[in-house]
């Protein structure tokens, strides 16, 4: 099976590199020259676990390639996927599909015999038969079929979501298509995962569908967790509580500062903006995502609060800046809405991340960056944990203690045990648990 991947960001290059260890030979496009040259040269432009021994190991044996050269890719393969970024678009919340179209636009002289299109970006109800459209308008003589693939890969798992999947979701209109689509999935029938085969629209909606709800789910737990401070409860027991419920779960029930990344914030907008578009407006979606925006504009509040009320002429020491670990994403993180109010009262930031440091770099302007996480709590005032890497996980408390000007610690990812904290001699501010100093 010969298959070209249109994209070699985060989706579509975790994409390439998995259907490549499946056997298939793939070729991975994309119009940055110098993103194709770094990975030939064994470079990753991205952080995500595991995906640089993937890549590597399946060039080395000739079934993945990495080129700018769309027309011969697609002219020599069974499927095309499009794996192109959506992102939000200015003004209107609306998905870009500026770069979806433009691929589809390439796609459409290059064919070569039948191919199936497939489109892996995350595009709203209606994207897959405007795909159609487009190529059919261009090449009217053209054998193709098109499909819709969404992708459910976690930032930090993606290559165990890709090769041990809940589900695979395709949207198909003939027998032919699924055929090929099956075929390329074959691997996974081993380990019998269900795989759905829908329409196209219906395919595209799941997508957005499953992220809302997650989001939605996000933002239950973290306003259960504000009346939990109110009221003396304790978010974790409750949020074990309600998810040993099978009909709710418990994923997805972590308190913190809001959700943000490459997908819930775009995708909740793009399905907002689809549902009114529509007549059939989401008003819990439309409240999920104004609550998250002011809780993650609010977050700043709680570390101002346990630093007295005034942070004028302070130095914080911040742990963790992307929006989640395993990852060096920073779209939508919190601390892009916290770290710039923080400085705006006046502080001063030093901070640490094991890999955003470099983007963050340019999106977070006057911060100090630091080496480890002990350099930045160095003379600070106090330190708050924005991302619960791993190795925040066991910090040396009495190093940290001697370290700080004062002893606190604003933990938003609920990390450290408070009784813990106290004992070890720390004013300790969580979310959503008794026993915290303010």
């Amino acid at each position: 099976m010969n298959l070209s991947v249109v994209g070699a960001g985060y989706v579509g290059l975790v994409s390439a590199a998995c259907f490549s260890e499946f056997g298939a030979t793939v070729t991975c496009i994309d119009r940055d020259q110098n993103r194709i040259e770094l990975l030939n040269g064994g470079g990753i432009p991205i952080f995500e676990p595991g995906l640089e021994q993937l890549v590597s190991a399946n060039m080395r044996a000739g079934r993945l390639t990495f080129s700018t050269g769309l027309a011969e890719a697609v002219a020599a393969a069974d499927a095309v996927f499009i794996a192109v970024g959506t992102p939000t678009r200015r003004g209107d919340g609306y998905a870009d599909l500026s770069h979806v179209h433009a691929a589809a636009r390439g796609i459409a002289p290059a064919l070569s015999g039948y191919t199936v299109i497939v489109t892996k970006s995350t595009v709203p109800v209606g994207t897959g038969r405007e795909v159609g459209r487009l190529i059919r308008e261009l090449r009217p003589d053209a054998d193709f079929d098109i499909c819709s693939n969404p992708e459910f890969l976690r930032e930090g798992a993606a290559i165990t979501d890709f090769m041990r999947p809940d589900r695979i979701v395709i949207g198909s209109e003939t027998e032919r298509s699924r055929q090929v689509m099956r075929e390329i999935y074959r691997p996974l029938f081993l380990i019998e995962t269900p795989i759905l085969f829908t329409s196209l629209e219906t395919s595209e909606l799941i997508k957005y569908a499953a992220n809302a709800f997650l989001a939605t789910k996000i933002t239950y737990i973290n306003e259960m967790a504000d009346l939990c401070e109110r009221v003396g409860a304790d978010v974790h027991d409750v949020a074990r509580g309600i998810g040993l419920d099978g009909r709710i779960g418990a994923k997805f029930l972590h308190p913190g500062p809001g959700y943000g990344g490459s997908c819930f914030p775009k995708d909740t907008l793009a399905l907002v903006r689809t549902a009114r578009e529509s007549a059939s407006p989401l008003r819990i979606v439309e409240t999920v995502i104004d609550i998250n925006d002011r809780r993650k504009a609010g977050m700043a509040g709680r570390i101002r609060a346990a630093c007295g009320g005034c942070l004028e002429g302070k130095t914080i020491a911040i742990l963790g800046v992307t929006f989640k670990p395993n990852t060096d994403d920073m779209r939508e993180a919190p601390s892009l809405s916290i770290i710039p109010a923080l400085q705006a009262d006046g502080a001063r930031i030093r901070a640490y991340d094991p890999q955003g440091m470099r983007e963050a770099g340019a999106l977070l302007p006057g911060v100090e960056w630091c080496d480890d996480a002990y350099e930045t709590m160095d003379g600070a005032e106090a330190v708050a944990l924005l991302t619960e890497w791993n190795e925040f996980r066991g910090l040396d408390l009495e190093r940290c203690r001697s370290l700080l000007a004062e002893p606190v610690m604003v933990d938003l990812r609920n990390i450290y045990n408070p009784d813990d904290m106290h004992a070890a001699g720390f004013r300790y501010s969580c979310v959503g648990r008794p026993g915290q100093e303010w």
